[in-house]
């Protein structure tokens, strides 16, 4: 466990999670802001990691805290081909669950909603954070505060290395 007082800054960190002994398996890295009084604001989390089939698929939680208007506004990306190296995940496919594991929406291919068959394109760019490849997921969602998890998987089963992300939106 690392407790860290961070700077405030536009700085971003990097956390890096590697096996005892070059040992390999399923681990978890978390943040949490203990001291919710302060004027702070985690405005990113995002984790990369092979994403493989059936129960090996890519997993990241984030948890929506208690807010002034009582929801947040977040993007959630699952990214694959722009991800900067070779086996990397070339079609991944976007799920956000809720707390009790119901799925909220989903995404293939992130410049149509696949709730709406419409175009979300433009919403996501004003975001500040659209994906750079057409084939990678993202979707939009204004969420009350709880738990919530994105699930990453590969079109047609495909395996590769990805990247799963959520920002909070101002």
């Amino acid at each position: 466990m690392i407790i860290a007082t961070l700077p405030a800054s536009n700085a971003t960190y990097t956390a890096i999670l590697s096996g005892n002994n070059g040992g390999t398996g399923i681990g978890v890295v978390e943040v949490y802001d203990i001291s919710q009084s302060a004027n702070s604001r985690l405005a990113n989390i995002s984790s990369r990691g092979f994403v493989d089939i059936n129960d090996n698929i890519m997993i990241g939680g984030f948890i929506i805290g208690p807010t002034t208007n009582g929801s947040s506004n977040v993007l959630v990306r699952a990214i694959g081909p722009s991800v900067p190296l070779a086996g990397a995940l070339q079609d991944p496919m976007l799920e956000l669950h809720d707390g009790n594991g119901a799925t909220i929406t989903t995404n293939d291919n992130w410049k149509i909603s696949d709730a709406t068959g419409q175009s979300q394109e433009a919403d996501i760019r004003a975001s500040g954070a659209p994906p750079s490849d057409d084939r990678e997921s993202a979707l939009l969602a204004t969420l009350a505060p709880g738990n919530y998890t994105a699930v990453v998987r590969g079109k047609n089963n495909t395996t590769g290395v990805g990247l799963v992300e959520a920002y909070d939106l101002p």
